[in-house]
């Protein structure tokens, strides 16, 4: 049977959704040489040790070990990444996302094999791009995920050992942003529930980890003009944060993933060395009033460039963390926030590749 899932590979996690669950599977977009690891006590859940070997044609690489998401976090040569990364043409992206569908099809599914067979789960995927990146890498980011790939599972508690083809028959890409207003007008069924998102113009700023997108969506259709997008997120932020910890403290994050897990705990209390602690809330206040500013500024300058436009949503990833300082910069600017920001987009891929479906589906 195949599933049919949304799936957001951002640059900071990887978030997937089947259809049918309300359940989202999240997986940090970090990876680590993978090697025979010395286990002393074997980690209560597959998902904190996801320990991998990835054949894909898709890769430049193949046959590779790799440590993954929570297992790669506090790893000395982990990899995360960088501005100057594209999603669409990423190894680790793919490396990360097909895990995550290996592991989803594996958790969901029951198998019946015998020593050495090769589990299967086949997938219809939606997903999506930054807006700039859209236009000139979605047909190639289309083919990179279609196709079969193979994923064996080493030292992966519950999984030791399993090998499962991931067969991915059908993608539609959409536009990062645009998704998440379309699972906001609608309903599951993909009937209207938001008459005014549905029907009006609407201006969205998805902050992302490496990207900030600014699409305009009016009747549900994208402007082609005025929808825009920026080399820059809430990264560039976290990285000072931690460069600043370093240099007051000599405490080292080990990855911005790290700081984020901090962050959203509302954890701000580092050790030091020896028994002292210190609070990192006033370093993170600074930068994160700074990342909030130029939100507003940006904001600004999309909505004076198109005054039709009749609201403003502030979305994504970063925008959850972001909120109260945005809220503090807007002043009087009235500003448009939803909950479970982060997920906005994977829904939203998911009700695209479900509208698709029913639009090639014989009348």
């Amino acid at each position: 049977m195949i599933k049919l899932a949304g799936i957001d590979i951002g640059n900071d996690s990887i978030k997937l959704v089947l259809d049918g669950s309300k359940d989202p599977l999240v997986i940090p977009n970090i990876i680590a040489p993978g090697y025979e690891r010395h286990i002393l006590q074997e980690e209560d859940s597959p998902w904190k040790a996801l320990d991998v070997m990835i054949y894909s044609p898709s890769l430049s690489q193949r046959n590779q070990r790799y440590f993954v998401g929570q297992l790669a976090l506090e790893h000395e040569d982990n990899l995360e990444l960088e501005d100057t990364d594209n999603k669409a043409v990423s190894d680790q992206s793919l490396i990360v996302a097909l895990t995550a569908l290996a592991y989803q099809g594996l958790a969901t599914q029951a198998f019946n094999s015998g020593y050495g067979a090769v589990d299967e789960v086949e997938y219809t995927l939606g997903t999506g791009l930054p807006v700039r990146a859209f236009a000139k890498y979605s047909q190639q980011f289309e083919q990179r995920l279609l196709g079969e790939h193979e994923v064996t599972f080493l030292s992966t508690p519950q999984f030791h050992n399993r090998k499962i083809k991931v067969s991915i028959r059908k993608v539609a890409v959409s536009i990062e942003g645009a998704a998440a207003i379309f699972h906001l007008a609608t309903h599951d069924s993909l009937m209207v529930k938001d008459e005014e998102i549905y029907n009006g113009c609407i201006g969205v700023c998805e902050i992302g980890a490496l990207t900030t997108d600014f699409p305009v969506i009016k009747r549900m259709a994208i402007d082609n003009h005025f929808s825009h997008g920026e080399q820059i997120g809430i990264a560039t932020y976290l990285d000072a944060i931690i460069r600043d910890v370093e240099d007051a403290y000599s405490y080292v994050f080990p990855s911005r993933a790290k700081l984020v897990q901090r962050i959203k705990q509302r954890d701000f209390t580092i050790q030091l060395l020896g028994e002292g602690q210190v609070d990192i809330r006033p370093i993170v206040d600074q930068h994160f009033r700074r990342a909030a500013l130029r939100m507003i500024e940006m904001i600004k300058k999309r909505w004076r460039k198109y005054p039709d436009i009749q609201c403003f949503y502030v979305i994504g990833g970063g925008a959850s963390a972001l909120r109260p300082y945005i809220q503090e910069a807007a002043g009087s600017l009235k500003l448009r926030f939803a909950n479970d920001s982060e997920f906005l987009n994977m829904h939203g891929y998911l009700k695209v590749a479900k509208s698709r479906l029913n639009q090639a589906a014989p009348v």
